[in-house]
């Protein structure tokens, strides 16, 4: 039996048949050519016809998996279109004078690379779609065929990594799983894939060979597991526990459309956390109660330069009136970082977590922040929207914030423009100092929402992207339960409500202390959030 570890990208158990996927093979072997104008054509004519493969696509995937999720095909059109990927290319076919499939590979190394090299994951996930969009040119260029998903009948699917054009592509009545070598759980693959239900295991390390081909494998998604050729004591074991994880989302299928209330009737609201709008739908699906951080930096992330007001207010207006009224706690851009936009021009820092970030660049740069204020006001008006502003350390701070929001307000009521007159404005707690002078913060505010994940990195003085340290990042701190303790006393003292939006929101052996605490909202990632009412709901405050 061999046994290898990864990512889980969807809970759940399958077994099955192990097949490799094997993809169509393209060259991209560099020749010197001597009408470079007729290959810039070539390539042009090929990166048009794969353009109008993905709108195809992105009809198919609306039809399969909504709306939300189809649009990452769209996202590779507009890849597609990119000019500085487009010059790059004809620019090698024109200048070194080499093929068109040559060209392609260099530029898709060359970009993917620059995006793996940043810090942000989500970031580092564009790497993928960079080397999917050029594969596609290279396909059409090569006058190769796509790959026959038709051929995988009941099995589990093995591969270095997968595509998100190539997952969309697994019919979910025959692909019981897959498990890939490569990948991360915040691709669009991974996303789609939790979408489609698929189990599955991605970023293995190890690369499986056809002398595997054919043989049982485990996939347990709960635990990010892979058993291949698994022995009979196994076999039985992830039965049985296949059978009760089954059992299981019976019994949490009882929670939904319920309030998330203890046996002694204290309610608490259980949120969501969301990267975008196309996150909507699994919250929703989850039943998330509303969103309890909208990230909204995505935007700037995803943009060459920054974002209109009226890019944002589509984006923003979008998500609200899929909420249906629901609340929308949405996040001012957190930029800055592990989060790094060439075009912010922001200086290189030894310690970017404690340098220009978040509200500090939208204080120094008021004309950037007053954008998406204005955005996020004229938004408030399809549905109920929140404002939180992240990482505060001082009163000065929010109330500057405040200040510009109000300057924003009253030029749209000069301008006719409808906005929420009552729309709730709010501060994460994420730093020590702003716990400490919670009491002081609470009287400026109308909600506190607790950034666990900073707030531990923050008082425990320990880089929470430095995985050598894990042993000694310790979120359950007596330190850190009592600054969290102390944050929901003194905004209950000013009659505000406090939530908390980082991972240990979803920590279920840390409920029954935040709801002793006192704590109003609890906001999650979506498949959390059934299992955290479930908690909920066997919890009795008064014993």
């Amino acid at each position: 039996m061999l046994v290898v570890k990864g990512k889980s990208v969807f809970s759940g158990i399958t077994m099955g048949p192990l097949a490799l996927f094997h993809r169509n093979t393209v060259s991209t072997a560099r020749r010197r050519i001597k009408d470079t104008d007729a290959e810039v054509e070539r390539f042009q004519e090929a990166r048009l016809a794969s353009i109008e493969q993905l709108k195809d696509m992105y009809e198919k995937a609306v039809q399969k998996v909504g709306e939300e999720e189809a649009a990452v095909f769209e996202v590779h059109q507009m890849m597609l279109d990119d000019d500085d990927y487009i010059d790059n290319i004809v620019t090698l076919i024109s200048q070194k004078k080499i093929n068109a499939e040559a060209a392609v590979e260099e530029t898709a190394q060359q970009f993917s690379e620059m995006f793996r090299s940043m810090d942000d994951a989500y970031m580092k996930e564009r790497a993928a779609d960079v080397l999917d969009i050029s594969r596609r040119i290279q396909v059409q260029l090569c006058g190769g065929e796509a790959n026959d998903f038709s051929a995988y009948d009941g099995v589990i699917l093995a591969a270095d990594d997968l595509a998100p054009s190539e997952t969309l592509q697994l019919d979910t009545d025959k692909i019981l799983g897959f498990v890939t070598s490569g990948g991360s759980t915040n691709s669009h693959t991974a996303i789609l894939a939790r979408t489609l239900g698929i189990t599955a295991v991605v970023n293995t390390g190890t690369q499986l060979h056809t002398d595997v081909e054919g043989k049982t494998v485990i996939v347990d998604g709960f635990t990010g597991t892979v058993y291949l050729d698994p022995d009979s004591a196994t076999l039985d074991k992830m039965k049985k526990k296949q059978a009760e994880a089954e059992e299981r989302k019976i019994r949490l299928e009882a929670y939904r459309g319920k309030e998330s209330v203890t046996v002694d009737g204290y309610k608490v609201n259980v949120f969501a956390n969301i990267g975008n709008p196309d996150n909507v739908p699994q919250a929703l699906a989850n039943d998330a109660e509303g969103i309890g951080l909208f990230r909204s930096e995505f935007l700037y992330l995803e943009n060459a330069t920054y974002p209109t007001e009226e890019q944002q207010f589509e984006a923003y207006k979008k998500t609200v009136e899929m909420m249906g009224g629901k609340t929308v706690v949405i996040r001012t851009l957190d930029i800055g970082a592990d989060k790094k936009v060439d075009y912010f021009d922001l200086k290189a820092e030894e310690n970017p977590a404690m340098g220009m970030r978040a509200i500090r660049i939208c204080l120094t740069r008021p004309t950037l922040f007053k954008t998406q204020l204005r955005a996020l006001c004229r938004a408030s008006a399809y549905g109920k929207i929140a404002i939180m502003f992240p990482l505060i350390i001082s009163v000065d701070e929010v109330r500057r914030s405040r200040e510009l929001l109000r300057q924003v307000q009253n030029e749209l009521r000069h301008e006719g423009i409808a906005f929420d007159e009552s729309m709730e404005v709010g501060i994460m707690i994420e730093t020590p100092a702003a716990a400490l002078i919670s009491d002081e913060l609470a009287k400026e505010v109308d909600f506190f929402s607790i950034g666990s994940n900073d707030l531990t990195q923050y008082t425990l003085a320990i880089d929470r992207q430095q995985t050598d340290l894990d042993n000694f990042f310790d979120p359950r701190h007596p330190a850190l339960l009592r600054l969290i303790e102390m944050t929901v006393k003194n905004g209950h003292k000013e009659g505000i409500w406090v939530g908390i939006c980082g991972e240990l929101g979803a920590d279920l052996s840390l409920t029954e202390d935040f709801l002793r605490m006192g704590v109003d909202e609890l906001s999650v990632s979506p498949p959390a959030v059934l299992p955290l009412r479930e908690k909920i709901g066997s919890i009795d405050l008064s014993k």
